[in-house]
């Protein structure tokens, strides 16, 4: 599986970003409340993902978004039941669902898996940062959603954050303790850093170490600056993607310096595990291969490791 496209632009969102709100609701369960009920008690001392996407080959019941079509959808399908088949194996209880760039501004898909495995998934959702995005942010909160996905798109990265609906999302964030959830290259941390300046105690979440090490180089001055931000007490960041980074080959084990680096500068209670799936299942790469580079590879103390596996991403999203 090609990944480039998720480490690229994330076009699809870049387009997204642009277009008109399709805000989505629940919609039609999955299914039916007292299957939901049936499900089995969530452990919650198991490993939290913080970052997986879903979605359905039920393209009518679940459109994609103008611009898209089944052939993008690559692979065909990655459904809550494939996810859990990988997850729940290696010790895996709770996963936060990352809206797919597929379905644009509607997250019914998501908020639907959410419901369907009650307590098992929060979500992060994709809005419309100007079609009223605080009412917006309210609304999805009760439904299960803690984080909202926001990326430069085609904007400058130095600018990207500047309007008026960001400035919005960023003190509804505040507010509600919902989180920013950041898509970005190291060269968009300088736009962060002065937003985390304006708004110091909204929630913001660095995805996949704002992609350092993409190039298979990690960058130190890079680095730097994402260590940098750990000066801003309410940021956190995904160790994660580590298919897409450094050597790209596992154990991944070339990219324990930089895990390292960010638990020096974040501490582990500021830190969280993801895979990034179903990308990080795809060719060479595992489930198992990913959650064994912190569990084992770090030699992290008991309580550290909770903080990477569980707690850290429970804070933000389960809470």
């Amino acid at each position: 599986m090609d990944r480039r496209r998720f480490l690229g632009t994330s076009a699809a969102l870049a387009a997204a970003a642009g277009g008109a709100a399709l805000v989505g609701t629940l919609g039609d369960a999955l299914v039916s409340p007292a299957t939901a009920a049936d499900q089995p008690q969530v452990d919650r001392s198991a490993a939290i993902d913080a970052h997986v996407h879903v979605w359905t080959p039920d393209t009518q019941k679940y459109p994609l978004a103008p611009g898209y079509k089944k052939a993008d959808m690559q692979p065909p399908s990655f459904t809550p039941e494939e996810l859990l088949a990988h997850a729940r194996p290696v010790g895996v209880g709770r996963i936060v669902l990352i809206q797919m760039s597929f379905y644009g501004f509607d997250n019914s898909y998501m908020l639907d898996a959410i419901r369907q495995y009650p307590g098992v998934f929060s979500g992060v959702a994709v809005i419309d940062e100007d079609d009223r995005p605080a009412e917006t942010m309210r609304q999805l909160k009760p439904q299960g959603v803690r984080g909202f996905r926001i990326l430069p798109g085609k904007r400058p990265a130095q600018t990207w954050l500047d309007g008026e609906g960001m400035a919005a999302m960023w003190k509804c964030g505040a507010e509600e303790g919902m989180a920013m959830c950041h898509l970005i290259n190291p060269d968009s941390l300088p736009a962060v850093d002065r937003m985390c300046k304006r708004f110091p105690e909204t929630p913001v979440v660095i995805d996949h170490f704002a992609r350092i090490g993409v190039s298979g180089t990690i960058n130190a001055d890079d680095l730097k600056a994402l260590c940098d931000l750990a000066r801003h007490k309410q940021v956190k960041v995904k160790v994660s993607a580590f298919y897409a980074l450094g050597k790209k080959k596992p154990p991944y084990t070339d990219l324990l310096p930089m895990i390292r680096q960010l638990l020096d500068a974040y501490g582990p209670e500021r830190l969280m595990w993801a895979t990034d799936c179903p990308y990080q299942v795809q060719d060479e790469h595992t489930y198992k291969a990913s959650i064994e580079l912190v569990r084992d590879h770090l030699k992290l103390s008991p309580g550290d490791r909770d903080w990477l596996l569980r707690k850290t991403a429970e804070q933000v999203f389960f809470t």
